[in-house]
């Protein structure tokens, strides 16, 4: 998938997550998320570092936003399949995000320091345009205690990502035989 398409497509499913989740439906985000992933998968240069950015995206959001959640900082619509963990929408928006590190956000796999900004900045802004867009996002008052624990959060997660693309590519490529298997042609 090109730069292009992966940054595009993501944009679809945060606004299908999004407006869905202001409607009190979760299955607009997943729906969009399985049709991006779908298409990723299919055009994947190594489908292994796909999917382990896919589970990590996964685990990252159950433990961001559910803690969110957990204590009490954030609160979100379309709390489906049970109000106390994070919403299948915002797992949704995680698990295209993380694909995103094996093409449009590619450059960060060697610029760690730039993902941790990236993930600063634009990880509450996200969740901010959520917020006062769609109403599907609230955080408890004072609402910067939440704002905080997301940037901190989306900080590490962001360039754990990162790394975890390039470390789980490298190592594809060092399993993969470098000479042909016996009784076949070179």
């Amino acid at each position: 998938m090109s730069f292009w398409l992966s940054l595009i497509g993501y944009q679809a499913v945060w606004f299908a997550a999004v407006i869905g989740a202001g409607h009190g439906a979760a299955w607009p985000g997943v729906l969009a998320m399985l049709v991006y992933a779908l298409a990723q998968l299919a055009l994947a240069r190594n489908i292994r570092v796909d999917l382990g950015l896919m589970a990590a995206g996964l685990v990252l959001g159950f433990l961001l936003d559910g803690g969110m959640i957990r204590h009490g900082l954030a609160s979100y619509t379309g709390g489906w399949p049970d109000p106390e963990l994070a919403p299948a929408w915002i797992l949704a928006l995680w698990i295209t995000f993380a694909l995103t590190f094996s093409q449009s956000l590619r450059h960060l796999q060697n610029h760690l320091w730039l993902a941790a900004l990236l993930g600063l900045v634009g990880g509450p802004l996200a969740y901010l345009g959520a917020a006062r867009g769609w109403q599907v996002v609230s955080f408890a008052e004072p609402a910067w205690r939440g704002l905080l624990v997301l940037a901190a959060g989306w900080a590490l997660a962001t360039p754990a990502l990162a790394w975890l693309a390039r470390r789980v590519s490298t190592s594809s490529r060092a399993t993969v035989p470098s000479h042909p298997a016996r009784g076949q042609a070179a």
